[in-house]
């Protein structure tokens, strides 16, 4: 069963909806499609890293790497939708991206999920209880309110090219 992403997003809500609405009656309207998907994606893209460098961040208590936080970092993507319902731009860490056996690790390390327990590297001998190590939330909140201050003026933008 696929595990949903853990994720942030930036709806438009209404404003979105309707430019999208717009966007679509255009004819001729797909260069100015592509410019909004582009310009949308480019307020937003600057979190990915920020993500990435927060999960490469956690600290592995033994000095060794099992290659967890290279996955996280590599599952953390940014959607741009401008069409339909699901609308929006979001950060996602996908544990969809992640190996069978560790698709809800996203959300044990960000603490969303209780604390678990794992073998050490793959020592059936040896368990540890994994704590959390937010990194996910910690990163996005603060860069929340200037990414969707970007999307409104993308927003504004577009619709004033189509007005």
């Amino acid at each position: 069963m696929a595990r949903p992403p853990l994720e942030v997003e930036v709806r438009g809500g209404r404003e979105l909806a309707r430019i999208s609405r717009e966007l679509r009656r255009m004819g001729d309207g797909k260069q100015l499609k592509a410019e909004f998907g582009r310009e949308l994606r480019a307020v937003a893209a600057p979190l990915v890293p920020a993500v990435r460098a927060s999960i490469k961040a956690i600290p592995a208590d033994s000095g060794h790497h099992s290659g967890l936080r290279a996955r996280l970092a590599r599952a953390t993507r940014l959607q741009v939708r401008t069409v339909g319902k699901q609308a929006g731009v979001s950060i996602q860490v996908d544990g969809r991206k992640m190996p069978n056996h560790q698709k809800a690790l996203q959300a044990y390390m960000e603490g969303l999920k209780r604390p678990w327990r794992h073998p050490v590297f793959g020592n059936t001998n040896v368990w540890v209880k994994q704590e959390p190590h937010p990194y996910f939330y910690k990163t996005v909140r603060p860069l929340g309110g200037a990414s969707r201050v970007a999307v409104n003026r993308v927003l504004d933008k577009t619709a004033q090219k189509i007005t």
